[in-house]
């Protein structure tokens, strides 16, 4: 047999918890000495205690603890909740996570007030031939068309490699708006031939004279920053924008560091009337 103290640091809990789960019949020591009040326990209940524990961090309440407890729930059984609760923990942490990344965007936005981009360039667009997938996000915000285009362009890739074609240039996603939310286009660049029949789209997104693009660097869940840099940027500068905006991905791949991608943002202007 083991004391309180020995048995609560082999069951990794406090001696207050084992006190109180002893006061609601949860877990009683195997015997209490009359003369001193000391309580042991046996190896054995270690077993009850971690089921316990599980049942409790499940957030249940002791007293529903002690009603399963009760039952004699299985290990299979257990297990299977604590599965299910460690996936509901996992998804909850995703979520903060989310939320967070969404709270550093927009302090970096309010920081960025005021300040000029000095790295936006003007130039002309040539003409491009792409094979397209397209989907609709329910807004333009990056958590909402995240999920959308990265499928998308796992489906467009997959496709293309069955079609036995072969990348010609980097990645261009276009976006167009409508009341039924944001218009999501994932294209590709592609050996595409004269006349084919595929099981994508094939789009000619047409010349341009003149259009402001800026470079993002890493993860696009703060492309935001990029974008109302540009914004301003073109106000300043006596520009207005006149058509349908481009991401081009010049350095993104599967398996890079993130930090390092490299997207040219593409926004279609001319001269402010």
């Amino acid at each position: 047999m083991f004391t309180i103290g020995d048995f609560a640091r082999l069951g990794r809990v406090s001696v207050r918890m084992l006190r109180h789960y002893d006061a609601l019949g949860l877990l009683r020591p195997v015997r209490v000495d009359q003369a001193t009040g000391y309580r042991y326990y046996e190896a054995g209940q270690l077993s009850r205690l971690n089921r316990l524990i599980a049942l409790k961090d499940l957030g249940l309440s002791l007293q529903q603890v002690g009603e399963i407890l009760a039952e004699k729930v299985g290990p299979e059984e257990l297990h299977g909740m604590l599965r299910l609760r460690r996936a509901e923990l996992e998804a909850q942490v995703a979520g903060d996570r989310a939320r967070l990344a969404r709270v550093e965007a927009r302090l970096r936005m309010i920081e960025t007030e005021g300040v000029m981009p000095a790295d936006v360039v003007i130039k002309s667009l040539p003409a491009v031939r792409l094979a397209v997938l397209s989907a609709t996000a329910n807004s333009y915000d990056p958590d909402e068309v995240g999920p959308v285009i990265q499928p998308l362009y796992a489906e467009l890739w997959r496709r293309i490699q069955e079609a036995g074609l072969t990348a010609t240039g980097p990645g261009v996603a276009y976006y167009e708006y409508s009341a039924e939310g944001a218009h999501v286009h994932a294209g590709a660049q592609v050996n595409l031939e004269q006349g084919g029949s595929y099981d994508f789209e094939v789009v000619d997104l047409p010349a341009v004279d003149q259009a402001a693009t800026i470079i993002h660097h890493g993860l696009m869940d703060d492309v935001d920053v990029s974008y109302q840099q540009l914004a301003k940027w073109i106000e300043a500068n006596g520009y207005r924008s006149t058509g349908v905006a481009r991401e081009v991905y010049l350095k993104y791949a599967d398996g890079d560091d993130p930090s390092t991608w490299v997207t040219e943002l593409q926004e279609i202007v001319a001269p402010a009337t």
